[in-house]
């Protein structure tokens, strides 16, 4: 037992000349030594001091290499701090009582420039495209959105 404990205080001076964080020098010692474990079941060494001290060094170059290529490891989210980004009940309530404001004020305009003003905000539609849709001028359609954007900017104003 001695002769082990031995190996594995080289192997870690070893592994801490490399400026592994002491914390990780003992994950690198246990996987050097199972893979030293597993050699010997198959191989002969000579000296498995040496085979367990090279294998640690190999191992946190290895973890080395990798911190630089990667130098942000992913971590668990912390769901503590995480925000929550739904509404609150009262905004909810305001945001529904805005939209129904909203609606009735859509139902108040003409049903020309309903149809001209929902179909350049919600279908995409170009002023031409409404124009030739209801048979109208450009200038008509670009009139009739613009009467009703004004009317509901003075019907939303306030809420």
């Amino acid at each position: 037992m001695n002769a082990i404990t031995q190996m594995l205080r080289k192997a870690r001076a070893a592994v801490l000349r490399l400026g592994v964080a002491p914390q990780d020098a003992d994950d690198i010692l246990q996987e050097a030594f199972a893979r030293l474990e597993a050699y010997t079941r198959k191989h002969e060494l000579r000296s498995q001091e040496a085979f367990l001290v090279t294998a640690a060094v190999n191992i946190g170059r290895d973890q080395a290499r990798r911190r630089r290529s990667a130098p942000f490891e992913t971590l668990p989210p912390d769901f503590d701090t995480l925000a929550d980004t739904t509404p609150l009940p009262d905004e909810q309530v305001r945001a529904q009582e805005r939209l129904r404001r909203a609606s009735a004020g859509l139902a108040r305009l003409d049903p020309k420039a309903r149809r001209c003003l929902l179909a350049q905000r919600m279908e995409g539609l170009t002023y031409p495209q409404i124009a030739a849709r209801e048979g109208e001028s450009v200038a008509a359609v670009e009139k009739r959105v613009a009467r009703a954007v004004m009317f509901l900017t003075r019907w939303m104003d306030g809420w």
